[in-house]
């Protein structure tokens, strides 16, 4: 006998799913930002009178120290403020918290792009961003998962809402390259037309259909309820180490992690080293031609500079598009088999096999190619696929991770993996990979490259060695 048909979503319900497919896609497209514009802002905003010119260029000492440091820095804020953001989310509800933290990354990007002064003020920012990044996801994921009480559609109201994440990231790619194209006919910023900051503020756009619909939106049937009745336990991070919850709250954390290391290890270095590229080289020469024919003349070096960096990242936010096209196609993928494959482990492998064979083989071969002509292009369509498989992977946790927590430490449980595992011990990735690029014995651009297909490859093996102690999700009707 077939199961009866879901119910069809009301109107209140797809508000809900409207807000929280907004939310999804502009925490990506926040996050996204930064791999497109770390390498000019941190040009523009070196101080003049610390180190060289040397030490400040893509791959020297300066440089690197402050790239990992505007990586890493705010996924360490956005660890512990997120962490607290999900206790929160236990304690005030998910609708408030879901509504200040998409406000605040808003506000953080805007300010990132058009106050930033200094590298301390950009990492400042972007600290803000993150936070409020890290506590939306966590926030999003706790209402989706108990506003939909039939498995199937909560399943499929999962999957589908988290694919607009990626179309933040083509959107952002998108946004960089517009940017990069068009920023001298837009009003100057801080004295320039830096495309960077342009790209950076266009973050304020998901407070604006935010600030519409918020008045709109209920609050957690459930967790609304257990509130009411006073049946709501109080939250606990400790709760989550006690012998019924250890395994999970452990094995999760560090798989959740090893997905957010592939891809600030790997894929989201593209931008330190695509700029190198003899592809990219040639565009820019183009470029130079193009523009001293139309002067009469041959541009100065302080001309010329900018105009080469909105080259390089016009070039990368095209990979960035193949890439996070790739990572739509994931997710929808995703969703599609969440419904058809029964074990979370299974439809886990799927995607972490191939990842665990890509990542690490492309970027050992970009890495010997990058004097190569024609191999950029090759590059590009391999992202189509290393975003499929990656991004595939970050859509999963999204539908596993709030089923896996009872009610009452739903929002502290999955922040726990997700900012301390994703957003920390994840994002260290690109940490690691510029740490190790310069012990490589390689050039800049190709050290970059290698380290990120080391790390990589070390992230996709821990996660295909612990994915086999991932816990199926709580049965239905059994959540705490």
């Amino acid at each position: 006998m077939s199961a009866p048909p879901a119910p069809r979503l009301t109107k209140v319900q797809w508000l809900i799913c409207t807000i929280a497919a907004i939310g999804f896609a502009f925490d990506i497209y926040e996050l996204l930002m930064l791999p497109l514009i770390v390498k000019s802002a941190i040009l523009e905003l070196r101080p003049a009178d610390v180190g060289t010119p040397a030490d400040w260029a893509p791959g020297g000492p300066m440089y690197l120290q402050w790239a990992r440091t505007l990586f890493f820095v705010p996924a360490i804020a956005g660890g512990v403020f997120g962490l607290l953001g999900g206790y929160l989310t236990d304690r005030l509800g998910r609708r408030s918290v879901l509504t200040w933290s998409i406000l605040l990354y808003a506000f953080g990007a805007f300010a990132a792009g058009s106050l930033s002064t200094s590298l301390p003020m950009l990492l400042f920012f972007r600290c803000c961003v993150f936070i409020g990044v890290c506590v939306e996801f966590v926030a999003a994921v706790a209402w989706l998962a108990e506003l939909f009480p039939d498995p199937h559609q909560r399943e499929k109201v999962l999957g589908y809402t988290q694919a607009f994440s990626s179309t933040g990231g083509v959107l952002v790619a998108y946004m960089s390259e517009i940017a990069s194209t068009y920023a001298e006919s837009f009003p100057e910023i801080q004295g320039g037309h830096a495309a960077w900051r342009y790209t950076l503020i266009s973050g304020l756009i998901p407070a604006i259909p935010l600030m519409v619909i918020r008045p709109f939106l209920p609050e957690s049937p459930v967790w609304q309820k257990r509130r009411d009745e006073g049946s709501l336990k109080r939250p606990s991070v400790a709760e989550l180490f006690s012998p019924q919850l250890r395994k999970t709250t452990i094995v999760s954390t560090l798989v959740f992690a090893t997905t957010f290391g592939l891809a600030f290890g790997a894929i989201q270095q593209n931008p330190q080293f695509l700029g190198a590229h003899v592809d990219t080289l040639q565009q820019v020469q183009a470029e130079k031609a193009a523009r001293e024919a139309e002067a009469g003349q041959e541009l100065t070096e302080k001309e010329f500079k900018p105009i080469a960096a909105n080259v390089k990242d016009r070039v990368t936010s095209g990979v960035q598009k193949w890439q996070e096209i790739g990572g739509l196609i994931g997710r929808i993928l995703l969703a599609v088999l969440a419904v058809r494959v029964v074990s979370r482990r299974n439809l886990f492998r799927i995607f972490q096999i191939p990842s665990l064979l890509l990542i690490p083989l492309l970027y050992w071969w970009i890495a010997g190619n990058l004097a190569t002509p024609g191999t950029l292009q090759t590059f590009q369509f391999a992202m189509f696929l290393a975003g499929v498989l990656v991004v595939g992977q970050m859509s999963f946790w999204g539908n596993y991770i709030a089923l896996v927590f009872p009610v009452h430490l739903r929002g502290t449980g999955e922040s726990f993996a997700a900012n301390i595992g994703g957003r920390v011990l994840g994002t260290a990735g690109a940490f690691l990979t510029l740490t190790l690029a310069p012990h490589l014995g390689l050039s800049k651009e190709p050290s970059i490259a290698m380290a990120a297909a080391i790390v990589g490859g070390v992230y996709a093996v821990l996660g295909a060695v612990l994915t086999p102690l991932l816990p199926e999700p709580l049965p239905e009707g059994d959540e705490g």
